[in-house]
């Protein structure tokens, strides 16, 4: 190996387990990792891959502005995130077409992985901070036109099944290699079943804006944390899920099914006060936002370095598996080959975490990054 090697002997996580070691990089990828006796120091973890985030830093990624969208994930990168979906919340198809248009060069240049259209294809009656008049039933022709529009930047769409026209447009959208996901919904078990089996491939914040479970009307999550053709993002913060749900979640998916998402919007790592997130004003109060004289929950203020610590102190995972839902989870889902896990060949993206979890450094694509 004649690549640069990093200096620090840490617990390298990688597919095949833990490995006390160093790692050796060769420009932008990974080289190879080398085992080294001696005590180690903290972790080393792959980059993060966030496939559902709004904004962070004070900036946002749900107006289409490039230049805000470029900050934001300069943001998350300083804080693991070294992979990022743009995640737009409802709006016309206008806006959506204007927005992916602006936000697909950055697609091209590894920015951004791709985008997200978490809505306007969802229920009225789950719609959260999503606003109500701009919310419709899915169409073959608006999609048609956003994915070709976006030249590859289309990542993942959130649906809700029980809309008219949904099971055509999730199975649409499977064969055009785009990820459905349900959630913002209000379907009944059978209503989310058909989804699954049209062609959805993972679930919105799962347990948030869907439907509750009821033993006698069990409603959209157990149909899908039962089924191994779903992948469930979770929000780990304890606004969004109790710490004893989030175990659950954790457990009974498995993490090789389950994510970890941040859904911030602009104002996290900010302090708190008043922000936008679309057309909604959000109130942050305590680090927990809200659509403005509401309690309506309007994204989060975490980050997935955040997200890693809760699913580890407060869910009571292992490092290894919070890992995996940060980075491998997610890259697999969206078809992401060169990112999400510590091995020969992918790009060199990396999170140094000290025995308390604590941030020590960030590098993507073998540059260090200003933390």
């Amino acid at each position: 190996m004649d690549g640069v090697m990093l200096p620090a002997v840490g617990r390298i996580v990688t597919p095949d387990g833990v490995v006390n070691g160093t790692l050796v990089v060769d420009e932008d990828r990974f080289e190879g990792v080398i085992e080294r006796e001696g005590e180690p120091t903290g972790w080393v973890l792959p980059g993060f891959v966030d496939v559902h985030c709004h904004g962070g830093g004070g900036y946002s990624l749900a107006n289409g502005n490039p230049d805000s969208a470029r900050s934001a994930a300069a943001f998350h990168a300083s804080r693991g995130t070294t992979t990022l979906v743009a995640s737009f919340v409802s709006a016309t198809h206008e806006f959506l077409l204007e927005s992916t248009r602006a936000l697909q060069p950055l697609v091209k240049d590894g920015t951004l992985a791709g985008v997200h259209y978490e809505g306007p294809y969802i229920s009225a009656a789950k719609c959260g901070a999503h606003v109500v008049e701009v919310l419709r039933d899915p169409a073959i022709g608006e999609l048609t036109e956003l994915i070709e529009n976006g030249e590859g930047a289309v990542k993942m769409v959130t649906i809700a099944p029980e809309l008219d026209g949904a099971l055509a447009a999730i199975e649409f959208l499977d064969q055009r290699g785009v990820v459905p996901s349900i959630g913002h919904t209000n379907a009944s078990y059978e209503q989310t079943a058909a989804g699954i089996d049209a062609g959805a491939q993972a679930a919105t914040h799962l347990f948030n804006a869907m439907r509750a479970f009821n033993h006698r009307e069990p409603g959209p999550i157990p149909a899908l944390l039962d089924d191994e053709r779903i992948f469930s993002e979770i929000v780990a913060d304890p606004v969004h899920l109790h710490p004893g749900t989030m175990r659950f979640a954790f457990d009974t998916s498995l993490p090789a099914w389950t994510l970890l998402v941040s859904d911030a919007m602009d104002a996290a790592g900010l302090a708190d006060g008043r922000y936008m997130l679309g057309r909604h004003e959000v109130d942050v109060v305590d680090g927990t936002a809200t659509v403005a004289g509401t309690d309506i929950i309007a994204g989060s203020t975490i980050t997935l370095l955040d997200a890693v610590r809760n699913a580890v102190r407060l869910a009571g995972q292992t490092v290894e598996a919070a890992s995996q839902m940060a980075s491998a989870t997610p890259a697999e889902l969206l078809g992401l080959g060169d990112v999400g896990a510590i091995e020969a060949g992918k790009y060199a993206d990396l999170v140094v975490l000290d025995d308390d979890l604590n941030l020590v450094s960030v590098m993507r694509r073998g540059v260090w990054v200003n933390i």
